[in-house]
């Protein structure tokens, strides 16, 4: 389905001579991270598990298991994040974000936002089987207002699909939310959430280009004034995902490492979960928006195996 990853299936491959080589780097005194990270970075998902496989075969050990106990911190993390099957990544994350106190918004955000409808359909039905628990129950009891109705439309997974675009309803969309947002005292949020989590993506590119000539604004602009919180991030989010996932994504990672401290769980759930993706597409992308490379970026930005770690997943500089 998708082409444009950094990481592929490495051959020759061979799940029982990785699996020795991991054991032997996390035997006894010290681990030797090099070969750890060597090795999780260049196999994709489908080997790493076959390699999990292989590895309790024959050691009768858990590879995830010893991970966490042999590694630490945020390298850790990424070793592990790696382990997970692809189509549990973002069930788990999700699941993460809304347990405990307190709600994790930008990643219900940043997941619900940027899927496919079928990758919804997915998520919703692997969440059911792991955790035997409805993911939009979890969700609406966590969320309330129009951020938790954007969440619920976008959790229908129902986008129409794109079978060519009708200007008269292009038309119709446009005035509909140059209404709700600009010519109206407060806005009328339920068209903005309607529109924006229902039409298909050809519709919509072509909506925002129509609003811009009707408005003399960028969408952007008026969801920026018109809203706040939550649901202006999470309506900020579908915009940006509609025009263009991968730009989404670079804005995402570049935010992350901007400025003082660095955002690691979102550094390491974008890496992790777009690098069999589209990872090359957000390297341009970056690139291009950011005048710098992201490959640079990690590598001033992050230190030690953990950075090694995530060059390895970048798979290249781009200047």
């Amino acid at each position: 389905q998708y082409t444009r990853g950094t990481v592929t299936a490495f051959a020759p491959f061979d799940a029982r001579a990785d699996a020795e080589a991991l054991r032997k780097a996390m035997k006894g005194l010290g681990t030797d991270e090099e070969t750890v990270l060597t090795i999780l970075t260049t196999r994709n998902n489908a080997q790493r598990q076959e390699i999990a496989s292989a590895f309790k075969t024959l050691f009768g050990r858990d590879l995830v298991d010893d991970l966490k106990s042999e590694l630490t911190g945020k390298f850790e993390t990424l070793m592990v994040s790696l382990m997970r099957p692809a189509y549990i990544f973002d069930a788990h994350a999700l699941k993460h974000a809304i347990k405990g106190a307190g709600t994790n918004e930008k990643v219900l955000t940043e997941i619900l936002a940027s899927r496919t409808p079928a990758e919804v359909q997915n998520i919703k039905q692997v969440y059911q089987q792991e955790y035997e628990a409805d993911l939009e129950d979890k969700i609406t009891g966590e969320t309330s207002g129009h951020f938790q109705r954007l969440l619920v439309v976008l959790l229908q997974g129902n986008r129409d699909p794109d079978a060519g675009v009708d200007e008269a309803l292009v038309e119709q969309d446009a005035q509909v939310l140059f209404r709700a947002g600009e010519l109206k005292w407060g806005t009328d949020e339920e068209k903005f959430i309607t529109i924006l989590g229902t039409r298909s993506v050809s519709h919509l590119r072509r909506v925002f280009d129509k609003y811009m000539t009707i408005s003399g604004f960028q969408i952007e602009e008026t969801i920026d004034r018109e809203t706040s919180g939550d649901l202006e991030k999470l309506l900020l989010a579908v915009v940006k995902c509609i025009r263009s996932v991968p730009a989404y994504f670079a804005e995402t990672l570049y935010y992350s490492m901007k400025g003082a401290g660095t955002d690691d769980d979102t550094l390491i759930r974008v890496m992790v979960s777009r690098s069999e993706v589209d990872l090359l597409d957000i390297r341009q992308e970056f690139r291009k928006n950011f005048a710098k490379s992201l490959y640079q970026m990690i590598q001033k930005d992050t230190s030690g195996d953990y950075r090694k770690a995530l060059l390895l997943l970048c798979g290249g500089d781009d200047d």
